[in-house]
């Protein structure tokens, strides 16, 4: 189905300790007028194994706030977050920020690509931002190992959006980061693009990354690992997908 063929991005920091995720207790409520919104109500998580996990719920489930708290991008109200073995809840903000260099990569739904910038550029950032010597063979390997080899002097304008996902995931690959957290990944893309995107995060799982999808499609979940469905605040189911894991070739939305 697809022509992407990833091939192996290979990290000396990808290991056990350096995937290793853990919440105790956690809630993360917001301030609204007079009331209070609970986006995380009392929540445990532990994950420490490279694999492929998938949160799903529905708008409002707190998938994103959940992901915001295991990337050291926001800090609980209450309850611990430990990243790779470093205690991020009473961390400061430059603590967050260079603990999340080092550990983990966003991939965002609207890619959020620089439009100044070329895609070989784009990726070149993410290997400068997290200090990886040689950044430019680093971005132009990635790129290729992608299926953009030919494409990096291109512009996100000149792009499509199967395209533009796929300088995002390299972007985050070549940080070298053992943790991958994508935020509906596949949300924008049509299904045989968004396909791909799964062939490719999937990958990198199987190479001893850990890949976290947040999604409200069902449907996604049937290929990962480990799933954990979220309602309301809280974590309503974890294990592995009913029936067991499909293949992707199998999936259809």
């Amino acid at each position: 189905m697809s022509s992407v063929v990833p091939r192996p991005i290979v990290d000396a920091r990808a290991g056990s300790e350096g995937t290793r995720i853990d919440l105790d207790d956690v809630c993360r409520w917001f301030p609204v007028g007079d009331s209070v919104v609970k986006a995380l109500d009392g929540v445990n998580l532990h994950v420490d194994e490279c694999a492929f996990v998938v949160v799903l719920g529905a708008s409002g489930s707190g998938k994103t706030t959940l992901l915001n708290l295991i990337g050291a991008l926001d800090a609980p109200t209450a309850g611990t977050v430990r990243l790779a073995g470093a205690e991020l809840t009473a961390a400061t903000r430059a603590e967050r920020t260079r603990i999340r260099r080092g550990t983990v990569s966003f991939i965002f739904q609207s890619f959020n690509l620089f439009p100044g910038l070329t895609a070989l550029e784009n990726v070149q950032f993410g290997a400068d931002v997290a200090g990886r010597p040689n950044s430019a063979r680093v971005a132009a390997e990635v790129l290729q190992q992608v299926g953009l080899g030919g494409r990096g002097e291109h512009f996100a304008h000149q792009l499509s959006g199967g395209e533009q996902q796929r300088v995002a995931i390299a972007r985050a690959l070549a940080t070298g980061n053992p943790i991958l957290l994508a935020d509906e990944p596949t949300g924008e893309l049509d299904f045989r693009t968004g396909v791909q995107i799964l062939e490719l995060l999937r990958a990198q799982a199987e190479l001893g990354k850990t890949v976290i999808v947040v999604t409200h499609n069902r449907e996604i979940s049937r290929v990962a690992d480990r799933v954990i469905e979220l309602s309301s605040g809280h974590i309503v189911a974890d294990g592995p997908p009913s029936g067991g894991r499909a293949a992707i070739a199998d999936l259809h939305w």
